[in-house]
């Protein structure tokens, strides 16, 4: 279905259940329902089911716009509350993607024992408000055909159980995993990684040997075939609750926790004297609170300190670090504050995520939905220029690109002198970086915007400055 030219724009990643789709219309999210997908959502909508899991924060806010926008070829139209920032599960922390997993079997729990059930079991169906999860697809829900197999259980496997496998069996970090593949890692994929002793680790013999031989079984056969046979094995509600009850169970005990990294004690480890970070402090506080209550990105988050600074300010920040197991205590810390303002995500900032899944645009790239109103690069740029062998000039166009005009960059210049710059130049060529210096990087920032302020930390070897990008 096509919608006129009513300033109403497709959401990319939105159009594999052709019985719904999502738009923006300015700051709007609507969801439009075709004739079966609309008599699901009215179902949905009486019920307590609905009402108990927007109450818990579990279901993203949504409404009925009636009388249905004119023009409109929907059988229903919905509105969304908007998620501030839409994340990628491979941009998510271990303990992150398990408590997505959580959220997921316990909406299906509690549909399940309300005659509902959803589709797909994908983990792009959760998204986040600060450190809670929500699950956004509401037209997801369907009432529950008795006899039938929770249709999601492949999705759910691929997206979020795998990965969760991979992670705490394995000790391996599954964001590359999911970065690889838009569907999950295959059943088949899953086989190899745990054959010899690792086929008998919790989970694994049925939820990757046995699906996967059900799957090679089944290859050939429709899936209403499918569904005939388990009506007449007595497949029932029951059975499908416990399925998820013992799904619950597992991913309850894939509770891993990434173990020590350089830079998990990068704060008592790092350069800066007592004086230096209050003085640090003092200047990121003033500048956010300069820009006032919009959004902010923290580039190099580690354990949110300045993250935390910025929300005192700022409606909502976006915490971006390389270290899952820095993000991943981060997440924890913010998970048990009840924090709802600050979103930490797993992030390489030399290779942020691309552009994904269909046509590249299905899943869009970082650039392109993290542009904020403040934007904290602090003790970044000479990890990026010296550490990654970045030229100045594209770090600061980089960062520049990630704020919005009129909004203010405040970033960090780690001079040649710094212990850890000279640790870094230790590493390289003599020569190599002949521009790294103060005085080439304050006549990049001149060209880029209005240095509006500016101070060196005590110890000499550090200038902040704060950019208006535009002015």
């Amino acid at each position: 279905m096509t919608v006129p030219d009513t300033g109403v724009r497709v959401e990319p990643g939105s159009f594999r259940d052709p019985g719904n789709r999502v738009y923006h219309r300015g700051t709007e999210v609507l969801r439009g329902l075709d004739e079966r997908s609309a008599r699901d959502w009215r179902a949905l909508a009486a019920s307590d089911l609905f009402r108990d899991l927007t109450a818990a924060g579990h279901l993203v806010g949504t409404e009925e716009l009636t009388p249905t926008p004119v023009d409109t070829p929907w059988a229903a139209v919905l509105r969304h509350d908007r998620i501030p920032f839409v994340s990628h599960p491979y941009e998510w922390s271990a303990a992150m993607l398990r408590d997505a997993a959580l959220l997921h079997l316990d909406v299906l729990r509690a549909a399940l024992a309300a005659g509902f059930t959803t589709k797909d079991g994908s983990a792009y169906n959760v998204q986040w408000q600060g450190a809670r999860p929500v699950f956004i697809d509401v037209g997801s829900f369907e009432a529950l055909r008795d006899g039938e197999p929770w249709a999601g259980y492949r999705q759910f496997c691929q997206t979020l159980l795998y990965p969760l496998l991979i992670q705490a069996h394995l000790g391996l970090d599954f964001q590359p995993f999911l970065r690889a593949r838009i569907d999950g890692v295959e059943a088949d994929q899953m086989r190899r990684l745990f054959a010899g002793t690792r086929r008998w680790r919790a989970g694994v013999p049925t939820h990757v040997h046995l699906h996967g031989a059900m799957q090679a079984r089944n290859s050939g056969a429709s899936t209403s075939d499918v569904r005939a046979q388990l009506r007449a094995a007595g497949f029932t509600r029951e059975l499908a609750l416990a399925t998820v009850r013992g799904l619950t169970r597992l991913v309850r005990r894939l509770d891993h926790r990434p173990g020590d990294s350089h830079w998990s004690d990068y704060q008592r480890t790092c350069a800066y004297s007592v004086p230096d970070r209050q003085a640090k402090e003092a200047f990121v506080d003033r500048a956010v609170a300069a820009v006032g209550p919009g959004s902010a990105l923290d580039l190099g988050a580690n354990d949110g300190r300045y993250a935390r600074i910025a929300a005192r300010h700022a409606g909502y920040v976006i915490a971006v670090e390389q270290d899952p197991a820095v993000v991943d205590a981060l997440y924890r810390a913010l998970r048990d504050e009840g924090e709802r303002r600050i979103l930490p995500l797993v992030m390489d900032l030399a290779d942020p995520s691309p552009g994904g899944g269909w046509r590249g645009v299905e899943r869009a790239a970082f650039v392109d939905r993290a542009r904020a109103d403040v934007v904290l690069a602090l003790a970044v740029v000479h990890h990026l220029a010296i550490g990654r062998n970045v030229p100045l000039p594209e770090v600061l166009d980089q960062l520049v690109a990630l704020t919005e005009t009129g909004g203010s960059l405040v970033v960090e210049f780690v001079h040649p002198d710094d212990p850890m710059a000279r640790r870094l130049l230790a590493n390289k060529p003599d020569g190599l970086f002949p521009d790294y210096r103060r005085d080439a990087f304050e006549a990049l920032l001149s060209r880029r915007g209005r240095v509006a302020a500016r101070t060196e930390l005590p110890s000499g070897t550090r200038t902040l400055y704060q950019v208006v990008v535009g002015g």
